[in-house]
C-alpha cells in the first residue's frame, strides 16, 4: 500500500469490551488489563496477530511494555500518554491518526484498576498525593486537594451565571436515573435532588452524590485500518474526528474556571468529523463531579457558556430525554475505577451499535443512534480529548 493510501485510510472501532467491575476484590489489574483485551478482540472477530499497536498508561514501571509483556504482546507502534482522565481520547486520536498514516494496523488501548479494592486492603489511600515539587508545591501545603479544585470551579460558576445547588444535583439524579437502566452499574437505586443536596459534605458546594463512585474495574478498545472491517464480527464504529488540549496544572495559572480545555477539544474534533453538536445522538462526558458535565456541555457547545443548568434540567440527559448523556449511568453511579476515559468510549459504541440492552438509546422512528460524542477530562480541568464516532 502507498504512502498515500495510507494517508487516506479510514479508522473504525471494531471491538469493546469490559472487564469484571464494581467490586472486584480477588483480581489484580493486571488480571482486569488481560481479560478486557481478551473479550475485546473476541468481540472484533479479528486474530491477536492483526495487533501491531498498544497503548496504556497508569500501571506498570515502563507502562505500556509491562503490560504489554504480560498481555503476551510485542507492539511496534505504543503510546503511553498520560494526561488524567483524559488519557484514553487523546490516545485514541494518537491511534486513529498512526493507523491512517500507515504506522499500524490495528490498536488496542486497555485499562484496569483495582482502586477500590486496593484502599479497603490498605495497599494505598483515597487521597491522591502529587507531591510537592514543581508548580504544585505552592498549592499542596495549602491541603489544595482535587475534589477542592473542582469544587471551587463549580462555586465560581455558580457565581459567574447564577447556576445553582439543585440544578447540579439534578445531573446525579439523571446519572442514577441511567444507571437504573444497567443491570451492571454499581448505584441503581433511584436517588431524588434533596438526596442529593442533604448528603455529607465533601468539599462546598459538593456532597457526596455529586462525587463519582468508587470502584474496580477495566475496559478494552480496539482500533483497526479500514481494510480489516471485513473481517470483525460486528458493524464498524468509524473515527470521524477528534481533538485534544491542554489548559494548566497551578489553579493560579487557570484564567477562566469557567471554561475548560474541552472548549477547544471538542471545537476541533467536531470541525475535523464536519459535524456540529446538535447533529450529536448520544453522549459520554467525564463526570468525577457534576460540574464537569454541566460545563463540558457548555464547552462543546451543546449549549451557551452560562446555560448549562438550564439545558441539563427536565431530564434532558437521561436515556429518553433530548440528550442521552452517561447512558450507563457514567462515573456518577456506574463505575469510576481510577480514570474512567476509555468507559466512555465503550458505552458511545455500544450505544451506537445497538448493544446497550435496556439502556439503549432510540431516535425518531426507534432508529438507532448515528453520532456520538466522547470527551474525557484529565486532572483538574488540565487536559481534554473529544471523539467523534459514527455509524455511517
Amino acid at each position: 500500500m502507498s504512502p498515500a493510501a495510507h494517508r487516506a485510510r479510514k479508522v473504525a472501532v471494531v471491538g469493546v469490551s469490559l472487564s469484571d467491575c464494581g467490586r472486584v476484590d480477588t483480581a489484580t489489574p493486571y488480571a482486569l488489563h488481560a481479560q478486557a483485551a481478551r473479550r475485546a478482540l473476541a468481540d472484533s472477530g479479528l486474530d491477536r496477530s492483526v495487533v501491531d499497536g498498544f497503548a496504556s498508561a497508569g500501571l506498570g514501571t515502563l507502562a505500556p511494555v509491562e503490560v504489554a509483556e504480560y498481555l503476551g504482546l510485542r507492539p511496534t507502534w505504543t503510546d503511553s500518554t498520560a494526561v488524567g482522565g483524559s488519557t484514553w481520547e487523546v490516545m485514541a486520536a494518537h491511534a486513529a491518526d498512526a493507523i491512517a498514516a500507515g504506522h499500524a494496523r490495528a490498536v488496542l488501548l486497555v485499562y484496569g484498576s483495582t482502586a477500590r479494592a486496593d484502599i479497603r486492603a490498605g495497599r494505598r489511600t483515597a487521597n491522591l498525593s502529587f507531591g510537592a515539587r514543581g508548580p504544585l508545591q505552592f498549592e499542596v501545603p495549602y491541603g489544595h486537594t482535587l475534589v477542592a479544585k473542582y469544587a471551587m470551579a463549580a462555586r465560581r460558576h455558580m457565581h459567574e451565571y447564577g447556576t445553582t445547588l439543585e440544578q447540579l444535583a439534578d445531573i446525579a439524579v439523571q446519572a442514577r436515573i441511567n444507571a437504573g437502566h444497567n443491570p451492571d452499574a454499581m448505584f441503581r437505586e433511584p436517588i431524588t435532588v434533596d438526596d442529593v443536596l442533604s448528603g455529607p459534605m465533601i468539599a462546598d458546594p459538593f456532597t457526596k452524590l455529586h462525587c463519582c463512585i468508587r470502584s474496580d474495574g477495566g475496559c478494552a478498545v480496539l482500533l483497526a485500518a479500514e481494510e480489516y472491517v471485513p473481517d470483525t464480527a460486528k458493524a464498524p464504529v468509524w473515527v470521524l474526528g477528534s481533538g485534544t488540549a491542554v489548559s494548566h496544572t497551578t489553579m493560579s495559572e487557570w484564567e477562566d474556571f469557567t471554561i475548560s480545555p474541552a472548549a477547544a477539544s471538542g471545537r476541533a474534533a467536531f470541525a475535523r468529523a464536519g459535524v456540529r453538536p446538535s447533529d450529536i445522538d448520544v453522549a459520554q462526558l467525564y463526570d468525577a463531579f457534576t460540574y464537569m458535565t454541566l460545563v463540558t456541555l457548555e464547552d462543546l457547545g451543546f449549549c451557551a457558556k452560562g446555560e448549562g443548568g438550564a439545558f441539563a434540567a427536565k431530564g434532558r440527559l437521561t436515556r429518553d430525554g433530548e440528550l442521552p448523556t452517561n447512558t450507563d449511568g457514567g462515573g456518577l453511579s456506574a463505575c469510576h475505577p481510577g480514570m474512567r476515559g476509555l468507559f466512555l468510549l465503550v458505552e458511545a459504541v455500544r450505544q451506537l451499535r445497538g448493544e446497550a440492552g435496556e439502556r439503549q438509546v432510540h431516535k425518531a422512528g426507534g432508529r438507532l443512534p448515528e453520532l456520538a460524542v466522547a470527551s474525557g477530562t484529565g486532572g483538574w480541568f488540565c487536559s481534554a480529548g473529544t471523539v467523534v464516532l459514527g455509524r455511517g
